[in-house]
């Protein structure tokens, strides 16, 4: 497991393949990436919060940021899920994007007591999704197993780590509104390095 990465080192330039075949580049040229790194496909903790990063893409992708969402599932089971998730999702069931990134598993994913309450909401609300007949039942476990550890990073267009996150359980992510405090904080150190420059 590659030592984790921390807000101002770089990340190896690569492009990884989404479920639809589209090729997209890490990091992006004129974009910001958020680069999620969640669960298994079937989790009912990944997919309620996947479900509000979606009712909110008009104002992620007005912020500049590129959402890119990778799972420790394989493809064929990431499409079991295909409907509830971002059109930029990728398997990497091998979880070497895990281990280059140094995000981790372990017991604590779901044994904190701070996961307890949401993994109680989750599962009740992909229940209530299940009855109503508008999602699959999700496995319990799924690929790569249950104890993965989620992660964020938010990549420049350099390849810069702008910040990340490395979950401690397993609802311990940003917010949206973290993502787009963090993404306006680097479009104003961007906006100040500019002016800084023109006027040297």
């Amino acid at each position: 497991m590659r030592k984790r990465l921390s807000p101002g080192e770089s990340v190896r330039a690569q492009e990884l393949l989404t479920l639809s075949g589209e090729r997209v580049p890490i990091p992006h040229p004129s974009q910001l990436v958020h680069l999620q790194l969640r669960r298994f496909a079937g989790c009912p903790v990944c997919n309620l919060h996947l479900r509000g990063v979606l009712k909110r893409q008009a104002e992620i992708a007005a912020a500049g940021i590129c959402e890119v969402v990778v799972f420790h599932s394989s493809a064929d089971e990431l499409r079991l899920y295909a409907e509830g998730l971002p059109s930029q999702v990728v398997a990497d069931p091998d979880k070497q994007l895990y281990r280059e990134l140094g995000v981790e598993s372990g017991r604590r994913a779901v044994l904190d007591p701070r996961a307890y309450g949401p993994i109680m909401r989750a599962v009740a609300s992909a229940l209530l999704q299940v009855a109503r007949g508008r999602e699959p039942m999700r496995s319990p476990s799924g690929d790569g197993g249950r104890l993965g550890l989620p992660a964020d990073f938010l990549i420049a267009s350099d390849g810069r780590v702008v910040a990340c996150k490395y979950g401690e359980y397993v609802d311990d992510q940003w917010s949206v509104d973290e993502l787009l405090q963090l993404a306006a904080g680097r479009h104003a150190i961007g906006a100040a390095t500019a002016v800084a420059a023109a006027q040297s």
